[in-house]
Order: structure tokens, then C-alpha cells, then sequence
């Protein structure tokens, strides 16, 4: 008999953010690679032997009760009280409420599933028991992110009016301080014989952490950025492909699914060398801790055509790495193994 799945999200109601990009990927990769072994429903209102919470609305914590008491609760940590520090400008009493919330949510949880083993210490800080935290990584479908031709590629740029002939560098995310666009922006002025564009925009309006300072620049660009505003994430593929190497100098994250989509087309990644990404990462990006670092890197990748075939054979070695199939077995093993723990608890009883 299938396992029950019951996947909870209110992500779709926010676009251009992470989070909806992995809810996503996660339950299609269930919903078909898995399918002989679970059967899966989204924001049904019915019993299931796993109720996975992809976010914390409110109305999904009313219902934990009621899915522990028929099955496991299984949460989806895609923050913490310090991202969202970086991320949106609350209220001090606001901020407080929300933290305060956002644990009681995750410590509901029979389970937790992170990114990044990184956060599995951050959780243990908080005071979530470690045998209660998985890892398993994001997961980015080939067929939706892949390389495309030389000629495609010109395509792509003249449909967004980016230069031809010009070294493009891209990031894609939210438009937000912890995203490092000030740095970006920065950069861009200095290497005025590049283009940047940032793909992305404000998902949370006016509550986004830097939103007056980055309304400044919109109103007045650089000429060498082109900034798109959000776009919908059936276009992406065309972003990743028209530019030449993926830039995103982000001071916080967990496991960016910008960064696996640019490593299904083989681009070349620089990324800020922060501590979360040594265990997920390894050497498959170019590293940077500053922006002297960061415009060598870039230049280096612009003048440098063996540096950079490397840094695209490296990016796509990442791209292998986490493939479909290591992933679903992940999946797999883990919806099994909560199941048939309960099972065995519930017959000691």
C-alpha cells in the first residue's frame, strides 16, 4: 500500500522567491519519480500518514494536531529568525511575534527537513533536538534548466535588449540587502565594459530590507545593469543562458535554487565564500570575500578563456552531482523511515 502525503504550501501566493521555486521542484519530483510509492495531495483537507508543511502560515499550524494525531508532521525549514533579519524590515514587536511564532512552528514538527547540514547546528541552537533534522539538498529539473545554443542565446539577449557583444553577468533573486545588491551595484559602476543584469525584484514590497536604497538606484541605473523586475520562472532558463557567468555575492543563505538552476546550464559561478556553502558546494564555484575579489574573478573570467571553461566544467560537475535520482532516493528513504518509526511507536504503545 502507498504512503499518504499531504503537501502543505502557501508559497504560491508570494512569486520570485526560493521558496516556491523548491515547493515546486520538491512535490513534482514525488509526485512522478516516486509515485509507485507515495500517493501525493496538495493542501487537501483530509488525513494523510505524512502532512508535509512546505510554509508556516498560520491556518497550517491550527492543523498540526490534527495531522500528528493521524500521522507525521514533517516541516520544511526554509528560514530562520536570522535570514529573515537580513531579509524583511519589521517592526521591532512584529519581529519578535513572528521569531517567536516561526520556532513554535518548527519545535510542532515530528520532523524537520534542511538544505543545508549547516542549519541541522543552527536548529540545535533553538533548542530542536538533532535526531529530529534531515538534510536533503534542492533539486532542479533538466528539463526546465539546460544549456541552449550560441545562436539561442543571442536570442535570448535581444528579446531583454542586453548587449551582443558585451562579457553579461547576472544574479537572480530578490532585490534585498542580504542579497548583496548594493555590492553588485557597486561593482557594476567600477567595470563599466561589462553588463550586469539583476533578475528578480522586491516579492514582499516595501517590507524588503533595504527597499528605500535600492528604489534610488532603480530610478536612476548605472547604463551598464539592466534590471528586469521579477520574472516568471518559466523564463529563467532564458536568463541563465544569456549571460556568461551567474554573480550572486548574497552575506546570507541556505541553499539558493538560483544557484542549482545556473549550474543545469553550466554557467560559471562567483559566489561570496561564506561558511554554508563549503558542505553543499565544495569546489564546483569561484570564490570571493570581497569586491576587489570580486571584480579580479569576473575580469579573470571575461579575459581568461581557460579559467573559464574550468569554471563551467566545475558548475556542471555540480549540476551532476545533485541529480534527480540521488535526490528522490533521499526522498524516498526519508518519507519511509518517518512512517515506519511511527509505526513501531505506536506498537510499543
Amino acid at each position: 500500500m502507498k504512503i499518504t502525503i499531504n503537501m502543505k504550501s502557501g508559497a504560491d501566493k508570494v512569486q520570485g522567491q526560493g521558496v516556491l521555486s523548491a515547493y515546486l521542484e520538491q512535490v513534482n519530483l514525488v509526485k512522478t519519480d516516486l509515485a509507485e510509492y507515495f500517493d501525493v495531495t496538495v493542501n487537501a483537507h483530509k488525513r494523510a500518514d505524512i502532512t508535509h508543511y512546505h510554509t508556516i502560515n498560520p491556518t497550517f499550524f491550527l492543523s498540526i494536531p490534527s495531522a500528528k494525531r493521524h500521522g507525521v508532521a514533517v516541516g520544511y525549514v526554509h528560514f530562520l529568525p536570522e535570514t529573515v533579519d537580513n531579509s524583511l524590515n519589521l517592526p521591532k514587536f512584529a519581529r519578535k511575534v513572528f521569531y517567536k511564532y516561526m520556532l513554535r512552528f518548527y519545535k510542532s514538527m515530528d520532523h524537520l527537513v534542511v538544505v543545508n547540514p549547516y542549519f541541522i547546528e543552527r536548529l540545535a541552537d533553538y533548542g530542536v533536538e538533532k535526531e529530529r533534522v534531515t538534510a536533503i539538498p534542492n533539486f532542479v529539473s533538466a528539463q526546465k534548466f539546460y544549456p541552449v545554443d550560441e545562436q539561442t542565446r543571442m536570442q535570448y539577449r535581444e528579446e531583454y535588449n542586453i548587449p551582443k557583444d558585451k562579457f553579461v553577468v547576472l544574479c537572480a533573486g530578490q532585490m534585498q540587502t542580504r542579497k548583496g545588491i548594493f555590492d553588485f551595484v557597486e561593482i557594476a559602476r567600477e567595470l563599466t565594459d561589462l553588463h550586469f543584469v539583476w533578475a528578480g525584484g522586491f516579492s514582499f514590497g516595501a517590507m524588503t530590507d533595504g527597499y528605500k536604497e535600492i528604489k534610488k538606484i532603480l530610478d536612476d541605473p548605472p547604463k551598464n545593469i539592466t534590471f528586469t523586475g521579477i520574472v516568471p520562472r518559466d523564463d529563467m532558463n532564458k536568463m541563465y543562458n544569456l549571460c556568461d557567468v551567474m554573480f550572486l555575492p548574497a552575506y546570507e543563505e541556505l541553499f539558493p535554487m538560483t544557484v542549482l538552476e545556473s549550474m543545469n546550464c553550466a554557467k560559471p559561478l562567483l559566489l561570496r565564500d561564506i561558511e554554508l556553502y563549503k558542505n553543499i558546494l565544495f569546489d564546483f564555484y569561484c570564490r570571493g570575500t570581497n569586491n576587489a575579489e570580486f571584480k579580479e574573478i569576473l575580469l579573470k573570467l571575461k579575459n581568461d578563456k581557460d579559467f573559464y571553461k574550468q569554471a563551467s566544467e566545475n558548475s556542471w560537475r555540480g549540476h551532476e552531482y545533485y541529480s534527480r535520482e540521488h535526490v528522490a532516493q533521499m526522498w524516498k528513504e526519508f518519507y519511509q523511515r518517518v512512517v515506519a518509526e511511527r509505526t513501531q511507536k505506536k506498537a510499543k504503545k
